[in-house]
């Protein structure tokens, strides 16, 4: 009896060693909206100028939360996203790393403008990694010739449009 015991603990204490030294599972990876391997283009003759003020986001791919507004005034930009089902929250500066292409402070990845409307109405903004793209208004009412001309330049982009939400 006193042998089986012993047996039952030494089990007990390997089981808790083995779990011990397990690793923790991993952070799931990004989500990825765009074929990474195709080209992507920002808009060249986009104008930093044409940034300022409220945008309502209109759009955006991957889970659905709670549509956010970003303000920018210049070289700085505040607000909130919804970026693949996650609220994100910015606030600070940004660099303009290329044409139509800025680097907001605590952002991971730079944000390529990758179509305005003529009258600088809407745009829509991605990654070259495809982690995500969103689609701004200036008045949060977007009407549908607009939509379907950012749809298009995400297509254009190769962002797969099956996961494209508008709100």
């Amino acid at each position: 009896m006193a042998g089986t015991l012993l047996m039952r603990r030494a089990a007990l204490v390997a089981v808790v060693a083995l779990a011990s030294c397990a690793r923790a599972p991993a952070p799931p990876e990004p989500s990825v909206f765009r074929d990474r391997t195709a080209p992507i283009w920002s808009n060249a003759t986009f104008d930093t100028a044409d940034l300022a003020g409220t945008w309502k986001q209109v759009g955006g791919f991957g889970a659905d939360c709670v549509p956010g507004s970003l303000t920018f005034s210049p070289g700085a930009v505040k607000g909130q996203l919804c970026l693949d089902g996650a609220e994100r929250e910015f606030a600070g500066t940004y660099a303009v790393t290329g044409p139509a292409r800025l680097q907001p402070a605590g952002a991971a990845e730079p944000w390529w403008i990758l179509w305005i409307d003529y009258d600088r109405r809407s745009m829509a903004i991605g990654t070259p990694s495809g982690n995500f793209g969103f689609v701004l208004d200036r008045t949060g009412g977007i009407p549908p010739d607009r939509l379907k001309a950012a749809r298009e330049i995400f297509d254009w982009n190769s962002y797969d449009l099956a996961r494209f939400r508008s709100w």
